[in-house]
């Protein structure tokens, strides 16, 4: 919108408004951290002589200036750059339309004064677009060098995995990358999308349940699923809070680790757990599921000893084979003493006695020998997954 007295204040300041720099400077260079040279001060100066210029220019003709939004845009873009906050850029920003204000009022006959008060929106306006192109540019370059440092740090983590940890060089720059502390403690969870693709809808993910957790932490999304390494003070309970925090979450927890270098090793067992979590178990520990682990990590293999083992025991009849099959989980699953397992059985120490004598003759395993009820345990954890 054109007025005629800001146009004719405006036209009248440009050709004198390098008296204005100097003291707009003088405000801003009050500023954190402009006081502490972040921004070069010839740089802010030939800033404010370009910005106050165009305004001017843009009160002047009395329409918008497209060459204006453009540079507000990349100064924004170059301040966020810089590492300039974006509370002391507006701060500064803002300054505009004061020392603009006092230019056009120094300029101003008294008879201008009440027209000029009356379109003072005009200059505020012209003012307001700049700070949108500055917040503009500045959030573009926020989002820019946000996506460029994730891209860094997924990066520097796939080398890391890549390596085995085994290079010390890659060990000591992943760290620095991903913010982490090499020689600390380290809890890896892994969710596995083959497992559980479609989560429930009142599931939340690794990556929502970590937000919360208040300590040094990297997400890593593959096509398999999500990875989230979490450093954790060696003492303490900072592994329990880890686990509150993913609750509900379906996931495979690896063991502690201790340094950086072993996480690719507990990103593994991780994984390897991650298989058997279901959304109703929620997070899974290795330490929990070592047989069934075990067991799904080769198929064929499981496959062939549970055949191999328990295989014989299809030729009983169906009431003695689940017989024996219950007095024999039972057993390993309790104390390992007959006494308890006659207990839990409600039956008598003979009797359980007699049982297992008989599947040792049918299968050639004794569980009451450990190396045997090492590989029965591992045979029944095998059978449930073929």
């Amino acid at each position: 919108m054109t007025n005629g007295v800001v146009s004719r204040l405006a036209a009248r300041t440009l050709l004198r408004y390098e008296e204005l720099i100097e003291p707009w400077l003088a405000q801003v260079l009050a500023i954190e951290p402009y006081a502490q040279g972040l921004v070069p001060v010839e740089e802010v100066r030939g800033g404010a002589r370009i910005v106050l210029g165009l305004i001017l220019r843009e009160l002047a003709d009395g329409r918008p200036s497209t060459e204006l939004t453009a540079h507000s845009e990349r100064m924004g873009e170059r301040r966020a750059g810089q590492g300039m906050p974006l509370d002391s850029l507006l701060a500064a920003a803002r300054l505009d339309a004061k020392v603009l204000w006092q230019g056009l009022v120094a300029q101003a006959d008294p008879a201008d004064l009440t027209e000029l008060l009356e379109a003072a929106y005009l200059v505020w306006e012209a003012v307001e677009r700049h700070n949108t192109g500055l917040m503009t540019g500045y959030q573009r370059a926020v989002l820019e060098m946000g996506r460029q440092r994730e891209d860094e740090r997924r990066t520097w983590f796939a080398r890391l995995l890549d390596n085995d940890g085994r290079n010390p060089d890659v060990v000591r720059d992943a760290g620095r990358i991903l913010g982490f502390d090499p020689e600390a403690t380290f809890v890896v969870l892994a969710a596995d999308r083959t497992t559980t693709p479609v989560p429930d809808p009142g599931v939340v993910s690794l990556r929502g349940a970590a937000s919360g957790l208040g300590l040094r932490l990297h997400l890593h999304d593959s096509p398999s699923g999500e990875l989230l390494v979490v450093q954790v003070p060696a003492r303490g309970a900072a592994p329990d809070l880890v686990l509150r925090a993913v609750a509900g979450v379906p996931c495979g927890v690896a063991p502690p680790v201790a340094g950086l270098a072993a996480v690719p090793h507990a990103v593994r067992l991780a994984a390897a757990t991650a298989r058997l979590a279901t959304p109703e178990g929620g997070p899974l520990r290795l330490e929990d599921a070592w047989l069934d682990v075990f067991a799904r990590q080769s198929p064929d293999l499981a496959g062939e000893l549970a055949t191999r083992v328990l295989g014989p025991l299809a030729a009983l009849g169906q009431s003695e084979r689940e017989r024996l099959l219950e007095t024999v989980r039972t057993h390993l699953a309790g104390d390992g003493s007959i006494a308890g397992t006659a207990a839990a059985l409600y039956c008598h120490r003979n009797t359980v006695q007699h049982r297992f004598g008989r599947f040792k003759e049918v299968t050639g395993r004794d569980v009451r020998a450990p190396a045997d009820a090492a590989v029965v345990a591992l045979a029944l954890r095998a059978a449930t997954f073929l």
